[in-house]
């Protein structure tokens, strides 16, 4: 690092827990953010302003006035674009030293399996069953760690899913894969703004922590009622039984 890295990142390194080794990890890491809106928006920018190394940005969705609510990485200049070059935009101007790169087609099949094969960490900000079933099945035949999230009305999840660790669930563990779609949107079930900034920054923690070694991450299932201001936790302990874990 330079001088003005070393200044930019001086909150991170004057940390035990960081310091130099762990923000020089931090700027040779790989990121892939899926899912660029509620949940994506505060990942994208805390994890761009951390000093991830290359940040990837995959949403197909545009830019709605409705988004505008929660979304964070985009503004009224951004309607009708891309949500994934809106959100590398905004990450670009939080740190220009981070490379980020913006994929605004849906990932599936083998795009999928290499984006996330790629990447150190993997967050799931996307908001329907089908897109996290696929996510989590990349992560667990790449073995990339996976931080999932999701909001809805006024409850938060947040989990990590490690599959490098032998003992580690998966989402499908948790889930199965069977799941309604419809269901679990925001246009359809209403979320309040301020609790996708929670999850998705916890996100965004998740991440630091295992990029840099501080701390250990997350185990079992957190949620959050946003209506209590109460956190609750939850052993997950692997289903010997899943259809996509078991026998890794």
């Amino acid at each position: 690092m330079n001088d003005e890295a070393l200044l930019r990142y001086s909150r991170h390194i004057m940390l035990d827990e960081i310091d130099i080794a762990g923000q020089e990890r931090l700027l040779s890491s790989r990121v892939l953010i899926i899912g660029a809106g509620g949940l994506g928006s505060p990942a994208a920018l805390y994890l761009a302003g951390a000093g991830i190394g290359r940040l990837s940005i995959a949403d197909d969705d545009v830019v709605e006035l409705s988004n505008l609510q929660r979304q964070i990485a985009h503004t009224e200049a951004s309607l009708g674009r891309s949500k994934a070059c809106s959100a590398a935009d905004a990450a670009r101007k939080m740190n220009a030293t981070c490379d980020v790169r913006a994929l605004s087609a849906r990932l599936v099949d083998e795009e999928l399996i290499a984006e996330t094969g790629a990447a150190d960490v993997v967050l799931d900000c996307t908001d329907r069953f089908s897109s996290r079933f696929a996510i989590n099945r990349a992560c667990v035949e790449t073995r990339t760690p996976l931080v999932s999230g999701a909001a809805i009305r006024f409850s938060g999840q947040l989990a990590v899913f490690d599959s490098r660790e032998p003992s580690s669930p998966c989402y499908a563990c948790l889930y199965g894969e069977q799941g309604d779609d419809e269901a679990l949107t925001c246009a359809e079930s209403g979320v309040v703004s301020p609790l996708v900034g929670i999850i998705g920054s916890f996100q965004a923690l998740e991440a630091v922590k295992l990029i840099s070694g501080a701390g250990q991450p997350l185990r079992g299932l957190s949620t959050f009622d946003a209506l209590s201001g109460e956190w609750r936790r939850f052993a997950l302990p692997r289903d010997p039984a899943c259809a996509v874990c078991a026998g890794r």
